[in-house]
């Protein structure tokens, strides 16, 4: 994948969202998400689906559960680094039309 693949599969809000949140928490299933993102759980499952073709994110089986988590450190730490340089540069995209 080159990183034009990579920013295409997470540019969307609720995939960020949802990489944020396992970023933190280090693995969650379908059910936190649709909690915390308030969004239905078919709309989670969807990207959650996308997430995985892409090979960002992984899921085991725990009873009736799967559990995703993301799949190495590297796209971890990206997600933190990008989480963080969006706070420290509040003007980049102030202008809703520019994306």
């Amino acid at each position: 994948m080159n990183g034009v693949s990579l920013l295409k599969c997470i540019c969307d809000e609720t995939r960020f969202e949802i990489l944020e949140m396992l970023q933190k928490n280090k693995e969650l299933c379908v059910s936190d998400f649709v909690d915390e993102i308030k969004k239905d759980q078919p709309l989670i499952s969807h990207h959650l689906k996308t997430l995985k073709k892409c090979g960002i994110v992984k899921s085991r089986e725990e009873g009736k559960k799967a559990m995703y988590s993301i799949t190495n450190n590297q796209l971890s730490e990206l997600i933190s680094n990008i989480t963080k340089a969006s706070k420290k540069i509040p003007i980049l995209c102030n202008n809703e039309s520019c994306c």
